[in-house]
């Protein structure tokens, strides 16, 4: 099951697609689904979880929590929109497609992707763009 819950004012997001989308994403690296929350909140709402859990003092669009076990995933998702808009405009992409690209991200550290290394990144943003077309393909 796939939850999306909002601490912040942002449009909600249609369960039904983005289940079906995320749940395709799972399924095409070999995943199945456990329990997953995705926590649409503001800048302040993620700072603070950054610095209480993870002792960093800086703004970040996501931090994943991870609670996968094996095949089977699971985990907390929380998403900054008010970054998500500020590095739409920085990419000069639009909005949906940022939040696609970091709701993916996310969902990708949970399937064992890493970004440390150059290479690392370079996967994972190859790894981003191809489950973005798969949302766009669904629709």
């Amino acid at each position: 099951m796939i939850n999306f819950n909002y601490e912040t004012n942002f449009d909600e997001i249609d369960s039904v697609v983005y289940n079906e989308w995320l749940i395709g994403v799972l399924e095409s690296e070999g995943f199945r689904l456990g329990a997953l929350e995705y926590i649409f909140c503001d800048d302040a709402y993620l700072l603070n979880i950054n610095q209480d859990y993870l002792n960093h003092d800086t703004y970040t669009d996501i931090i994943t929590f991870d609670y996968t076990e094996g095949k089977i995933v699971g985990g907390d998702i929380f998403i900054s929109v008010e970054r998500v808009k500020e590095n739409a405009i920085e990419f000069n992409v639009n909005f949906k497609n940022e939040l696609h690209r970091v709701m993916a991200h996310g969902l990708l550290h949970l399937l064992g992707y890493k970004d440390k290394s150059e290479e690392e990144a370079a996967l994972m943003r190859s790894k981003e763009e191809e489950k973005i077309k798969m949302f766009h393909v669904e629709q």
